[in-house]
């Protein structure tokens, strides 16, 4: 598992005026930004996230999702600046949950289930290091995170994929991404998805 995407080009500063956003959900009708009381939030990458925000805001127990940019060093960088590799920031879905309605376990499950974690700085045709694998979140998160990393990497193993390289790291600035990203795929039906992934089931 790779431990930090590490830039090696430098980096963009950006700016710091951030994103002027309309905060309500597009479907769930809440608001991307409030963590209700009782609630937990953790920011998962999973290659393109327009597909990837679409898988969790249908599952049980999620609160809202929104799409944006972390585990870089730009300050409120636009998708282009992500694009070009040197903001160091991966494109990640923010899901803030109710763990007494769906678990942390269950959903890394899906995050395992729906791309290729073994692919590095890419998924399928989406190259570049923005499309890495990635979970952001806290110590606690981060430890549960590296239990069904290692046990889906079992299973991985015995159908012949390689080493997972989802990076692992405590969640520091969430970006929000520009507004026509918030909930593309229900303002875009026939909009481009590349979640894809391996048809390995995660032993949870």
């Amino acid at each position: 598992m790779l431990n930090e995407y590490e830039l090696d080009q430098e980096a963009i500063v950006g700016r710091e005026q951030a994103i002027q956003l309309d905060t309500e959900h597009a479907v769930l009708k809440t608001d991307m930004t409030e963590l209700p009381k009782g609630h937990s939030r953790i920011w998962l990458g999973l290659g393109c996230f327009w597909g990837a925000e679409r898988l969790f805001w249908q599952l049980p127990g999620v609160y809202s999702t929104a799409v944006g940019y972390a585990g870089g060093v730009t300050q409120n960088p636009s998708y282009e600046e992500v694009c070009s590799g040197a903001t160091g920031h991966a494109e990640v879905v923010q899901v803030i949950f109710d763990p007494s309605q769906i678990s942390l376990t269950a959903l890394l499950a899906q995050f395992c289930q729906a791309h290729d974690p073994t692919q590095g700085l890419r998924q399928g045709n989406d190259i570049g290091a923005q499309y890495r694998s990635a979970i952001y979140g806290d110590a606690q998160q981060l430890a549960e995170a590296e239990k069904v990393l290692a046990d889906y990497q079992s299973k991985l193993t015995a159908d012949g994929f390689g080493k997972i390289t989802t990076e692992l790291k405590l969640a520091s600035t969430f970006y929000y991404a520009e507004q026509y990203h918030q909930q593309y795929l229900h303002k875009n039906p026939n909009g481009y998805c590349g979640l894809k992934g391996t048809g390995v089931v995660c032993p949870i």
